[in-house]
């Protein structure tokens, strides 16, 4: 379980295709102080390090990630948000993110603005019930506040801090983006349904 307050940003050193997985070796600050079998966050991404050689990691992402998350498309130099398991003992400073993408969303407007970004994203239709305006979403692990939220599309805004801390300042429209919806609303969402 994660908090979607990313940590660091890593840059994917080699990808290597192993049957229908994909297997990233990452460069990052936080690698030497990751444990094998730990769960890390990577583009909000929930992914096992398998292995750690001074300053990477590396993971696998198996064939259903791979359809469900912009990971199959990362390439060699690409920059990803990372983010270590939130601790019980500490504050929960974003939201209760699990890892686990919902879906994939594509930047549709970037908006700079005197001192912050507005970023817009189309999302698939069918996970309208699941975003509320000034509700918590995950984009790429970033833990944000949505507003001007339709059936389906959403924007945030994202101060200078987060744009140069994370992945942020690299996206533009068109962009593809993995989305994490809130997880106390798919729950209400389900409970409806029964």
């Amino acid at each position: 379980m994660f908090t979607g307050i990313i940590e660091c940003i890593g840059k994917i050193v080699s990808v290597e295709q192993k049957g229908s997985n994909k297997t990233f070796l990452i460069e990052s600050a936080l690698s030497k102080e990751l444990k094998v079998d730990q769960s890390v966050s990577h583009n909000g991404v929930c992914l096992t390090v398998e292995e750690i050689n001074g300053n990477r990691h590396l993971v696998t992402a198996i064939d259903e990630t791979l359809k469900k998350t912009n990971l199959g498309s990362w390439q060699v130099g690409n920059n990803i948000n990372i983010e270590r398991c939130m601790l019980m003992n500490g504050r929960l400073d974003g939201h209760i993110v699990q890892g686990h993408v919902d879906a994939t969303a594509i930047c549709t407007n970037k908006k700079a603005l005197d001192g912050s970004w507005e970023f817009t994203f189309l999302f698939p239709e069918k996970f309208a019930a699941l975003i509320i305006e000034k509700g918590s979403v995950s984009v790429n692990g970033t833990s944000l506040t949505c507003f001007n939220v339709h059936k389906d599309n959403f924007t945030v805004a994202i101060i200078p801090y987060t744009f140069n801390h994370t992945n942020f300042s690299e996206l533009e429209i068109n962009s593809i983006v993995n989305i994490e919806f809130d997880i106390i609303g798919k729950y209400v969402q389900r409970m409806q349904q029964l």
